[in-house]
């Protein structure tokens, strides 16, 4: 009797849907939440406690075999400035979309449920002074050992290029450490693999938790605002990220379908650290080099969240509107300007949306206490923005294998075949 196989993909399908039914069912159930949380807490740690290892060999071991310090230099320039670009149009997208279906025309205040944003008041001070110089200088680690501990994943790069290109220069010596730092991305793959067997399980937890503590219910007043960011985030995907796919000749169909998996995994627990090595894995099976996936996917956290900026500006009219405030055409362009600077380089800040925007809205005379009537419902757009950036981020890598001229198409027909 030949056995059934469930993909990846549906068994996370599953857990995604059990956690909804047991979450509502046991709406408010402060038990089942204590008993759920820890599952999904472990599942989320496993996946943080490799995400660094991963980073930093593979980074290390691509910057090696290219050696070539000209080449990475005119890499970083070009990923920072597609970013940029790519973010921008987020920004302007969110906006444009905000005006026109105004999300939070007549939206009844009083029939809202407050939620606690005290946690990220207290890291927004650091974050209104945020700007591209400080960015830059704390990419320069003054201890590598607390940024490892942190996480401070731009110090981590910049930390792991430099030691790539020292193994490249001293030519046989390296070859022990290069060795070395192979195996051990070999063997973090290999780990990595490993924990996504428990995806299905960490996706229920996570998905039950959340809906047993806001319920169905806390959607329905602001369900304008729901669909509003996720037919924005369609749109984008489709039109923008689409649209930049077919510039360099890719079906962004095709590689949606590739990361189907992830996708699912990333918008199911709001968390693009869960499938970060597992699409630096795939898109080197898709034909980019390691150099560039290990280079472009991981700074794509810190300078690529095309989903978070995107919501960003929604969120800030949306917040406007539902106070009747009116944001001059001067005034939002001045929002766009600040979200272009206090988006950049805090991917490791917890709940970062809410943070930018607690750092972005007093400057156009948007009351800040507005964002505690979102708060509730903040997971189910923080899982939409997941999915975008996870996508945004793939696909840089693609694009900038293409403007080097690095990308193996054969690779890329065959990966296809693979998936297919």
């Amino acid at each position: 009797m030949k056995k059934v196989r469930i993909s990846l993909a549906w068994q996370i399908l599953i857990g995604l849907a059990f956690g909804i039914l047991i979450g509502a069912l046991f709406y408010g159930n402060e038990t089942v939440q204590g008993y759920l949380q820890p599952i999904g807490d472990i599942f989320i740690r496993l996946i943080k406690m490799i995400v660094v290892p991963i980073v930093v060999s593979s980074l290390i071991v691509g910057v090696a075999s290219v050696g070539d310090i000209k080449q990475l230099g005119r890499l970083g320039g070009k990923t920072i400035l597609y970013f940029e670009i790519i973010t921008t149009f987020a920004i302007v997208i969110g906006l444009f979309i905000a005006n026109i279906f105004q999300p939070g025309a007549g939206v009844d205040m009083k029939s809202l449920t407050k939620g606690d944003i005290s946690s990220y008041v207290e890291t927004t001070e650091s974050v209104e002074s945020h700007g591209f110089a400080e960015t830059f200088l704390n990419i320069v680690p003054t201890n590598l050992f607390e940024s490892l501990a942190k996480g401070d994943m731009l110090a981590i790069i910049f930390f792991s290029v430099l030691f790539g290109l020292g193994i490249a220069a001293i030519g046989e010596k390296g070859k022990p450490v290069l060795a070395f730092f192979q195996g051990t991305a070999d063997a973090m793959f290999y780990i990595t693999n490993q924990i996504m067997k428990l995806a299905p399980f960490g996706v229920f937890a996570l998905i039950g938790v959340t809906v047993s503590k806001f319920g169905i219910e806390s959607l329905v007043p602001l369900s304008k605002l729901v669909l509003v960011v996720y037919g924005a985030m369609f749109f984008f995907v489709i039109a923008v990220l689409g649209g930049v796919a077919a510039m360099v000749k890719v079906n962004i169909f095709t590689l949606i379908k590739i990361l189907k998996d992830e996708l699912i995994l990333a918008y199911s627990t709001a968390s693009s650290e869960t499938v970060l090595p597992k699409i630096m894995e795939k898109m080197e099976k898709f034909g980019c080099p390691k150099a560039i996936t290990s280079f472009v996917i991981p700074t794509g956290y810190s300078f690529n969240l095309d989903g978070s900026t995107l919501y960003q500006a929604i969120a800030a009219l949306f917040i406007a509107q539902m106070y009747g405030i009116e944001i001059t055409i001067a005034e939002q362009i001045s929002l766009l300007l600040v979200l272009m600077v206090t988006s950049k380089g805090i991917a490791g800040v917890p709940g970062v949306s809410f943070v930018v925007l607690l750092a972005t809205l007093g400057t156009v005379g948007i009351p800040l206490e507005g964002l505690a009537f979102i708060a509730g419902i903040d997971r189910i757009l923080d899982m939409a923005r997941t999915a975008v950036n996870v996508v945004g981020n793939s696909l840089a890598a693609v694009v900038m294998s293409k403007w080097e001229g690095q990308f193996n198409t054969m690779k890329a027909e065959q990966y296809k075949q693979e998936v297919s």
